[in-house]
């Protein structure tokens, strides 16, 4: 395999063939998920797309795994995560269309083909959601892409809900990161996921600048993709409380509209509320967490902790968001009725 260094990692490129669609995959443990992801990739009926694997583990624990499946590798020193990972695969790869897959999401055969057949249907889709099923629950939803609520945090659209036969592909708000469609000239409009998001919501970010650019997403319901749900950094831990309430704010900040900002705290007591309410239930990831090992009385600091590292960064958000302003095609009021239209409530993210 020819070894070619860019930007500090170490690619190998076992083909030339210039692909249409280019699948990146994220790892950290690489191991048996990731074997299965890839195997599900050699059986798509759409074969004119190349894979890149990006392993953050820092050991190179994707090697052998990746030069079995004839996948395109980038070797990271430590966890660059999972935005900046993405990044590196899109900026070594060549296709038309982007596809971002977690390592441990296995897709069916017609995914790629339904994907980037309904993409190339509509020339503002910019993104594609799948239907992406619970692995542990057969015929239950994961997600349908994703709703938000008026803080800024967004719930997987239709969770736990039984799977819909295939059909006409519908609009969603915008697509789940763990397996999406991109299409690249709405990326070198936009620009790449936000590295310092590090870890969750990137993927809300990305969207929500791709629709305020005036760019359309597509829910393809015969892009089946089962998944195992936050098997990475678990449902309930104490690191996924602190990077969702962290870079909720980032987003908010960058892409909302100013207006919506004095309201954005009353939802958020609102939501805190909800979980309380949830934790007293029994109910829900506050309540995953209070049995867990973490104490219950940690969510008000990692949440305090994390509200003051968006005050350490507010600077730099705000330069971020001049940056997202200058592509904006919908005023404020256009976007916030988008929001609208697919909107959550605060008792369904604590319930989930």
């Amino acid at each position: 395999m020819l070894t070619v260094s860019r930007l500090g990692p170490r690619c190998y490129y076992p083909s030339l063939r210039a692909p249409r669609a280019s699948v990146i995959i994220p790892t950290l443990s690489a191991g048996e998920k990731l074997a299965r992801c890839l195997n599900s990739l050699r059986d798509q009926t759409f074969q004119e797309f190349e894979t890149i694997v990006v392993d953050n583990s820092g050991h190179g624990a994707a090697a052998e795994i990746a030069g079995a499946s004839g996948a395109r590798l980038i070797e990271n020193n430590s966890n660059a995560g999972f935005g900046g990972a993405v990044n590196q695969g899109i900026e070594a790869s060549e296709g038309e269309f982007v596809c971002t897959l977690n390592d441990d999401a296995y897709p069916a055969p017609q995914w790629l083909e339904s994907l980037v057949g309904a993409c190339e249907k509509q020339d503002r889709a910019g993104m594609c959601a799948s239907q992406i099923l619970l692995r542990d629950q057969p015929g239950r939803l994961d997600s349908t892409g994703l709703d938000i609520y008026g803080d800024g945090t967004t719930k997987q659209r239709q969770h736990g809900e039984p799977r819909h036969p295939s059909g006409t592909p519908s609009e969603a708000l915008i697509p789940s990161g763990c397996a999406a469609l991109y299409r690249r000239s709405m990326l070198d409009e936009i620009g790449l996921f936000d590295a310092d998001y590090f870890l969750y919501c990137e993927d809300t970010d990305l969207g929500l600048r791709g629709r305020l650019a005036g760019w359309t997403c597509l829910y393809v319901p015969a892009a089946v993709v089962e998944h195992d749900y936050s098997s990475t950094a678990g449902r309930a831990s104490a690191e996924k409380a602190y990077f969702v309430e962290r870079n909720r704010i980032y987003t908010v900040l960058k892409v909302f509209p100013v207006f919506l900002w004095p309201l954005v705290p009353w939802y958020s007591l609102w939501r805190y509320a909800a979980h309380s309410m949830a934790l007293l239930q029994g109910r829900g990831l506050a309540s995953e967490f209070a049995g867990g090992k973490e104490k219950w009385w940690r969510l008000a600091i990692i949440v305090l902790s994390a509200q003051w590292s968006v005050l350490l960064q507010a600077g730099t958000l705000l330069r971020k968001r001049r940056a997202v302003q200058r592509t904006a095609a919908l005023t404020g009021m256009s976007f916030w009725r988008l929001l609208r239209q697919h909107n959550t409530k605060a008792t369904d993210i604590a319930a989930q």
